[in-house]
């Protein structure tokens, strides 16, 4: 058997020149559609958060950081529960959809928390339980329901998708804000609701258990030992016995150390370029639009040329955002807005699905949901790092030296990247060599 024939296939998969082969599988749709949904909803309310916390509330640049960044670091704690928790008898769907349900309900939680800062911290790391528990899940879903030589496309469908909610919730917030003149409780509760028809469109059309791969027609030179049947769940570290994924993980825990996260590009640039208050809101909106246009290109792209170069080509965009706000750019403020924003897309349209399409492969089938999660909890733990450490510069030498040291540590974890990630694990051939066949991992 081979991993090319492994995970549920929506349609046959083709010879790479046929033109039906090349479509999305309808899973992919589907859960792109549930992330539009939820996207929209999420948002709504992310959208005012900074802006909200720290003029607002009042929270100093090293409370926002550290707040930030441990309902970061709760998510991805919880990814590694429900990677596991979804690798045990195949519940994919069942644990997104507890996720989806969860972030769902923070909305009310938001509602009835009022302005006590305690209830609204308490919302929001719902939200991110909720958060945590449904990205790896669902990142697996698309991984076996896609065949591995168009791993970037898809999760370059899904996250263009999801990017589409990401652009729509905050002018959604936007313009309930200006309609209600600026009653918070109106954003909620739309947001509730919306995130339920997220929950609601996961149950009626995201397929539940991925059936068995079908068996390569090929007569086998040998006979195959006996199918036994998938373990109840692989243990949740057990994808750091591979070492192409430890180096994967590696790279990508270093080189997240040194992202201050896109909270701080925004307040960074209302406080650079002094944007009205009721403006920062719209300030993802440029970002959101550039990811949306690179995202199926990009992935595209990726699945040609190799998925290493994506991953460390969109580092560089970050290394050119933070020299943007360095930069001693006059004038218009437009001059500073429009490059931050669209390097700020670059950023995540090569990174964020490349990565999973990078690391996909690299897994067994029986325990792909824990090991993206084991992935994703360590790029998350290293954010968190960086938003604390960054917050703390930021409030002990002001916004300048603070950009300057995070600029200089991303050079160096990019250094490291660039010598730790492995050269097409996912078996990606170069341009004009031929589809490599790659053995399936069995199971113990």
């Amino acid at each position: 058997m081979y991993l090319a024939t492994t995970g549920r296939r929506d349609t046959p998969v083709r010879p790479r020149s046929g033109g039906a082969g090349r479509r999305v599988p309808g899973t992919v749709l589907a859960l792109g559609t549930v992330s539009l949904v939820t996207d929209i909803s999420s948002e709504m309310v992310t959208a005012v958060l900074p802006l909200y916390l720290v003029l607002g509330l009042g929270l100093s640049p090293l409370q926002f950081g550290f707040l930030d960044g441990l309902f970061n670091g709760v998510a991805a704690v919880v990814r590694l529960l429900g990677g596991y928790a979804a690798d045990r008898g195949r519940g994919h769907k069942r644990v997104a959809g507890l996720g989806y349900a969860l972030s769902a309900l923070s909305r009310l939680g938001l509602l009835l928390a009022g302005g006590a800062t305690a209830g609204i911290a308490a919302a929001l790391a719902t939200d991110r339980v909720g958060k945590g528990i449904r990205t790896a899940p669902r990142d697996a879903l698309i991984t076996l329901s896609s065949p591995p030589e168009a791993l970037g496309r898809s999760f370059g469908v899904h996250r263009a998708m999801d990017t589409t909610g990401a652009l729509l919730g905050p002018l959604a917030a936007f313009a309930l804000l200006w309609a209600t003149a600026d009653a918070y409780d109106a954003v909620f509760v739309v947001s509730f609701c919306v995130g339920l028809l997220g929950v609601l469109l996961l149950v009626l059309y995201v397929p539940g258990q991925q059936p068995d791969p079908p068996v390569r027609p090929d007569p086998p030179v040998r006979p195959d030992p006996p199918v036994r049947p998938a373990p109840r769940g692989r243990k949740p570290f057990e994808a750091l016995r591979d070492p192409a994924f430890r180096r994967i993980l590696a790279a990508a825990s270093l080189l997240g150390a040194a992202t201050i996260g896109d909270a701080f590009v925004y307040l960074l640039l209302q406080d650079r370029l002094d944007l009205p208050v009721s403006w920062f809101p719209l300030l993802p909106l440029g970002a959101a639009a550039c990811y949306l246009l690179l995202a199926i290109p990009v992935g595209r792209i990726a699945d040609r040329v190799g998925r290493r170069l994506p991953f460390l080509y969109g580092h560089l965009a970050l290394l050119g955002v933070y020299a943007t706000l360095l930069a001693p750019v006059g004038g218009p403020a437009l001059l500073l807005l429009v490059p931050v924003l669209v390097l700020l897309g670059v950023f995540y349209a090569t990174t964020d699905g490349v990565l999973m399409a990078l690391a996909g492969p690299v897994l067994p089938t029986d325990g792909r949901a824990g090991g993206l999660a084991v992935l994703q909890t360590g790029q998350a733990l290293a954010r968190l790092l960086a938003a604390a450490g960054f917050g703390a510069a930021w409030t002990l030498w002001g916004p300048g030296p603070a950009l300057w040291a995070a600029l200089s540590a991303l050079l160096a974890a990019l250094a490291g990247g660039w010598a730790l990630l492995p050269r097409d694990p996912s078996g990606t051939p170069a341009p004009g060599q031929p589809q490599a066949q790659i053995p399936e991992r069995r199971t113990a």
